[in-house]
């Protein structure tokens, strides 16, 4: 099992910057990518941004330019930060930790609980 531990969501207003954290606990060798998930109301939950063991990353469509996702090995931890924050970019991002095929194939993923972020003046 892996654990995740989401932290730095929050109100900002249109323009800001936000950075969001996530550590990763338990049996973190099962894992090869982790990345962030967003959810809108009434949408579905869409990729943000993920990051493989290796340093590779991939970032949904919606916001490439503004995300940038970064990890830091020795503290298990992925971090997302956003910048020309836009109200559309209010949702609630969830984590998510991967084992990844060769394929490309989900074979095992978990998932964190969600920090809210609410971009408003």
């Amino acid at each position: 099992q892996v654990q995740l531990v989401e932290s730095g969501g929050g109100l900002v207003q249109p323009g800001g910057s936000l950075r969001l954290s996530c550590a990763a606990s338990g049996n973190i060798f099962s894992i090869n990518a982790m990345g962030w998930y967003r959810q809108a109301p009434g949408k579905q939950r869409e990729l943000v941004a993920a990051i493989t063991s290796g340093g590779g990353t991939n970032y949904g469509d919606s916001v490439k330019g503004r995300f940038t996702i970064s990890r830091d090995n020795a503290k298990n931890t992925v971090y997302l930060h956003i910048d020309s924050l836009k109200p559309e970019d209010t949702a609630v991002y969830y984590c998510n930790a991967a084992l990844v095929g060769g394929s490309g194939e989900i074979l095992n993923e978990y998932w964190g609980q969600g920090t809210q972020v609410t971009v408003s003046s």
